[in-house]
């Protein structure tokens, strides 16, 4: 392997910039501004992106509802093709090796360093310190650690994964968030076969929620949501039934759903839609001895009143999953590889636009006219 500073292993040589959407503050427009790009470090790689998507936690950044550093670039859902390859960096997470011109997505997060819950707890993702692209501040070096741009440095206490050339980049992108952190939300969820599965909230989350509990085995998978083209949506993603729960009480959407799994309420439920106010009725769905895992709910203060009552009388299990391990990120790819025939990935993402169009296409996903918007440099 070539010296990863030889300007003969970059498809850009000699230019020292390059653009970013700049995200100064809250509720404000993107800023196209150029910032410098340098030779990667021993243990770092430089990605050409190729193609990045919005995630509703980006939405929730850009509307003031959850902190993000300013001015940054917002961004985690990322894919691209490999710039500058560090000297150190030989192989990827499964061992293959590294190469310029390798298209690769990585861990949203990173931490490099000692770290009591990885060594002692399995838990990397919840390391003290723990960093996320799409989360830093765009004056620090190198500047590009985010999606909306045309480049982004892969740095140390990344887990990078080599993507195959048989899934496209609609199907790869979403892969390094949204479906590994379902991978850990249906882990914890402990699917079993036979299983009747109720999952609140079909946006990219539900839909593979959807793929991956009928996968697993769940006998009926029901998807409740309140948007008609994602009810749509989620029967072609293994969802048996799905309900509209617009301008219904919770005690009649209960009375529906129990009905389809007697003799008590169904096994387990998931919330991936990202509203505390769906969790009562997830309550009342639940047989005794259900599971219900949340994954959505990632705003501060997201308060709402239950009735402590019911997970001790029902033996209620409640989970919370944030982030995933990195094992589940090899998972991810392999259960879209894997079920690509059977479950149509690649339409979710239903929109293109191109980097200087970031505004628009914020302005689509907040609105949810589209499914999952990807970005394009």
């Amino acid at each position: 392997m070539t010296d990863a500073t030889d300007p003969s292993n970059t498809q850009n040589q000699g230019r020292q910039k390059a653009r970013a959407a700049v995200y100064d503050e809250p509720n404000k427009p993107f800023e196209m501004r150029e910032y410098p790009l340098r030779d990667v470090k021993a243990d770092e790689v430089r990605v050409r992106i190729t193609m990045s998507t919005i995630c509703r936690s980006d939405i929730h950044s850009w509307e003031g509802r959850r902190p993000n550093p300013c001015p940054g670039i917002l961004g985690h859902e990322i894919i691209g093709v490999i710039d500058q390859l560090g000297a150190n960096m030989k192989r990827d997470m499964r061992g293959d090796e590294l190469a310029i011109g390798d298209r690769i997505t990585w861990t949203e997060y990173f931490h490099s360093g000692a770290s009591y819950y990885r060594d002692i707890h399995n838990m990397p993702q919840k390391s003290f310190g723990v960093r996320k692209y799409g989360h830093d501040l765009v004056e620090d070096d190198p500047h590009f650690i985010g999606g909306f741009a045309e480049y982004c440095y892969v740095v140390p206490g990344t887990w990078i994964l080599k993507l195959p050339d048989c899934i496209s980049d609609e199907e790869a992108t979403p892969i390094n968030c949204g479906v590994a952190t379902m991978v850990s939300v249906i882990e914890a969820t402990n699917i079993e076969l036979g299983d009747v599965v109720v999952i609140q909230g079909l946006g990219l989350l539900g839909l593979y929620g959807c793929a991956m509990a009928k996968v697993r085995g769940a006998r009926l998978v029901i998807g409740l949501d309140t948007v008609p083209d994602r009810l749509a949506a989620a029967k072609r993603f293994g969802a048996d039934i799905t309900i509209n729960v617009s301008d219904r009480s919770d005690d009649d959407v209960a009375s529906e759903v129990r009905a389809l799994a007697p003799p008590d309420g169904v096994d387990a439920v998931i919330e991936v839609c990202g509203n505390p106010i769906v969790l009562p009725l997830g309550l009342k769905l639940l047989r005794v001895g259900g599971r219900y895992t949340l994954g959505g709910i990632v705003t501060p203060e997201a308060n709402i009143t239950l009735d402590a009552n019911m997970f001790v009388k029902k033996w209620i299990t409640l989970r919370g999953i944030h982030n995933y391990h990195p094992r589940h990120l090899i998972q991810a790819l392999d259960f879209v590889v894997t079920n690509r025939d059977q479950f149509p990935f690649k339409d979710i993402v239903d929109s293109k636009f191109q980097l200087k169009d970031l505004n628009e296409a914020f302005k689509r996903a907040s609105e949810r006219s589209v499914l999952r918007a990807a970005v394009i440099p």
